[in-house]
């Protein structure tokens, strides 16, 4: 298995689940998986955008936006000897909110190795992530 993937049920608005989601440098205030992410450029998220994320029980990497369509999802990867690591962050409007997909997919020669050596802690983070995503968003969408 090089992909893992997560879908959540959120009941708050597209709009709002998407920007929590795109505002990048502050997923460490609701995910315990984010230590810090860094923005390298300034402005709005967007394609080629750059990030430094730092992840526990992970090395820092480096993230360029490769895909962006507003108010649906974003698309980074990051380069290391061997793999290319791709994360998917989507959102899609449901009867009475958004669903949410976080996904991370391993390329290359390593990638099947890495990946099964990550495949525990991928399954935690993406978990994380998404039980996060939702108690952020739907918090914010109460204060509304």
């Amino acid at each position: 298995m090089k992909t893992f993937s997560i879908s959540v049920d959120i009941d708050a608005p597209t709009e709002r689940v998407w920007g929590v989601m795109r505002d990048v440098e502050r997923w460490h205030e609701w995910t315990a998986s984010i230590t810090s992410v860094t923005r390298v450029d300034h402005g709005p998220l967007a394609i080629g955008s750059r990030a430094r994320v730092r992840q526990p029980k992970l090395l820092p990497a480096e993230f360029i936006v490769t895909e962006l369509e507003e108010n649906t999802g974003f698309t980074w990867v990051t380069l290391s000897p061997g793999v290319t690591a791709t994360a998917r962050h989507s959102v899609e409007p449901i009867p009475g909110g958004t669903r949410a997909t976080l996904s991370v997919q391993f390329d290359g020669l390593a990638a099947p190795i890495v990946a099964w050596m990550t495949r525990n802690l991928n399954d935690r983070y993406l978990a994380l992530e998404a039980a996060g995503l939702k108690k952020r968003s739907e918090a914010l969408s109460g204060a509304s």
